[in-house]
């Protein structure tokens, strides 16, 4: 095996054990912080997600052969011209796809969560309700609007921005 495959092989491996590492921080991460909170429902990061893309073989065991095999695959995929080595644009592709993917992986959850009537499309009414009929809007402006003039200005909403990046970042 050539030096820089060999090198591509131990960077993709390492990168998806990074990875999974990193979904199962927050898979357990996700499950502390709603813990109490009712959130049972889906959202977020899943072990079985993590099982599916990773687990080949379909045993409910995840295998270093499987990762690596995974990690190969991937950095294959997102080397567009072939020449063993991912350069910016193949690493921002990929990264663009990666995040497509799971837009529309959560697009599909939403519209299987909400389509009420089976008919595979969201009406308004059926959307609000997945939004649990404005109050989620209302939460966000309580939180938001911190004058409690009914508006949210623009220094308000920085605010927040800034106490999510806290409160969210790792």
């Amino acid at each position: 095996m050539k030096r820089n495959t060999k090198i591509a092989l131990i960077v993709a491996a390492a990168v998806a054990l990074i990875l999974i590492a990193v979904a199962i921080f927050a898979i357990a991460r996700h499950d502390r912080y709603h813990e109490g909170h009712g959130r049972r429902d889906g959202r977020g990061p899943s072990v079985e997600m993590l099982f599916e893309r990773f687990d080949a073989n379909g045993d409910g065991e995840l295998t270093r052969e499987e990762v690596e095999a995974e990690a190969a695959s991937r950095f294959s995929d997102a080397d567009a011209d072939g020449d063993g080595l991912l350069d910016a644009e193949e690493m921002a592709a990929a990264v663009q796809a990666r995040a497509a993917e799971r837009l529309a992986e959560r697009g599909l959850r939403f519209l299987e969560r909400g389509d009420a009537d089976g008919d595979g499309a969201l009406s308004q009414d059926e959307a609000a309700e997945i939004l649990e009929g404005g109050k989620r809007l209302e939460r966000m402006f309580e939180r938001l609007d911190a004058d409690g003039d009914g508006a949210i200005t623009r220094a308000e909403a920085e605010e927040a921005r800034g106490w999510m990046s806290r409160r969210f970042h790792w």
